[in-house]
């Protein structure tokens, strides 16, 4: 193959479920905006679109293509609307993240010749099945790369999906550096808020699937402190908001909780925190833990997934066991009545952030992996320098 001339754009197409208001789409935006504009060209196949995340990728130029969503993963009629786009867009690279787009880019690209596929696995699974699993080992047959997110999620990938080392690659996921709030600012959103000087501010924040997030366990443990100036600063939406308000008034802690909605600009609100908990049945990263350590929050979470790779243990934060309030309760009660230690695992966080989370650095690594497939490709010429 002839290299690329350097005034042709690499074309990207990537697959992934759906673009609502989740942490692997809100990384595909990080990734549009952050590797070069002049030299990259991105499309997205999805299976449903909607909300500011969609809106956001739009207005940066990324066409959105829903297919709807899959019956099973081998579903012949998505799989031809795919290669449809793909003999169309004749992309250099077909990036598939989560297990649908993974199954939409091997396919894909495999039928539709497209000289690099790179699979990207964004969960930690508990209960996959053997069957998804055999699945997902054809899928990587074809797959020049498989990124893992988490230190934790290549560990899977090499003892339960059997996936040479050589073939792995880890990329820990990355969050934009908060922006700048004014003291003004940061006075009329407590007003707005109904938050007091005095009152001591736990956040959490992700969609509302609480069988999975387990925003109920964060109240139950609220439920076992007994002060009365907490009031808890939950952001996001989803299908349990009402769940998780029932539980609020069943413990009496409706005016204590404060629900703002999904926020596109979460920098005021992560600065009226004190403290952070994070309590997922299971989780593939936790985009939201580094958000939060970003903005200097000690965090508490739940031993799964990525969350382990991000938190440190008694250093940035502390890790509990999942489904457990009384051991949540506990760690709050620590931070609460340390105000010195809450500002040194903060200070230790960010740190930790700024080194291994940062949007920058996600993106250089990114893009230096497309790099390095299209250089071994002969798609474009060697000696092209990596972003260092």
């Amino acid at each position: 193959m002839k290299p690329l001339a350097m005034s042709v754009k690499i074309r990207i197409l990537h697959c992934i479920e759906t673009i609502a208001s989740g942490g692997v789409e809100q990384v595909r935006l990080t990734l549009v905006r952050g590797i070069p504009k002049d030299r990259f060209e991105h499309k997205i196949i999805c299976t449903w679109k909607g909300g500011p995340i969609a809106e956001a990728l739009e207005a940066e130029g990324v066409e959105l293509i829903p297919v709807g969503s899959f019956k099973h993963p081998l579903q012949w009629s998505k799989h031809k609307q795919v290669l449809k786009v793909v003999r169309e867009f004749k992309p250099h690279i077909i990036h598939g993240a989560i297990f649908e787009g993974m199954s939409m880019a091997a396919i894909g690209g495999k039928l539709g010749k497209v000289p690099i596929t790179i699979l990207e696995e964004t969960s930690f699974p508990q209960s996959r099945s053997q069957k998804a699993i055999y699945l997902q080992q054809l899928f990587v047959k074809v797959a020049d790369k498989v990124i893992g997110i988490a230190p934790t999620v290549i560990s899977y990938l090499i003892d339960q999906v059997k996936i040479p080392q050589s073939k792995l690659r880890l990329i820990n996921n990355g969050v934009n550096s908060p922006r700048e709030v004014s003291p003004n600012e940061l006075e009329e959103l407590r007003l707005k808020l109904g938050i007091k000087n005095e009152d001591l501010i736990i956040g959490s924040a992700g969609r509302f699937y609480n069988e999975v997030k387990r925003f109920t366990d964060i109240l139950e443990a609220l439920n076992q402190l007994p002060i009365f100036n907490i009031k808890f600063l939950l952001l996001g939406q989803g299908p349990d908001r009402d769940l998780i308000l029932r539980k609020a008034k069943e413990l009496g802690l409706e005016k204590q909780l404060i629900l703002p909605g999904y926020q596109t600009d979460t920098a005021p609100f992560y600065e009226l925190m004190d403290m952070f908990c994070i309590a997922s049945a299971h989780e593939g990263f936790g985009l939201v833990a580094a958000e939060a350590m970003l903005h200097g929050l000690p965090v508490i979470a739940t031993k799964v997934g990525g969350l382990q790779d991000i938190v440190l243990d008694q250093e940035t934060g502390y890790l509990v066991p999942p489904l457990s309030p009384e051991s949540l309760a506990e760690k709050i009660q620590i931070l609460i009545e340390q105000p010195e230690l809450r500002q040194e695992m903060g200070e230790r966080g960010k740190k930790r952030a700024l080194e291994h989370f940062s949007a920058e650095r996600y993106c250089r690594e990114v893009e230096n992996l497309y790099l390095e497939l299209l250089e071994r490709k002969g798609i474009i010429k060697k000696g092209i320098e990596n972003r260092e």
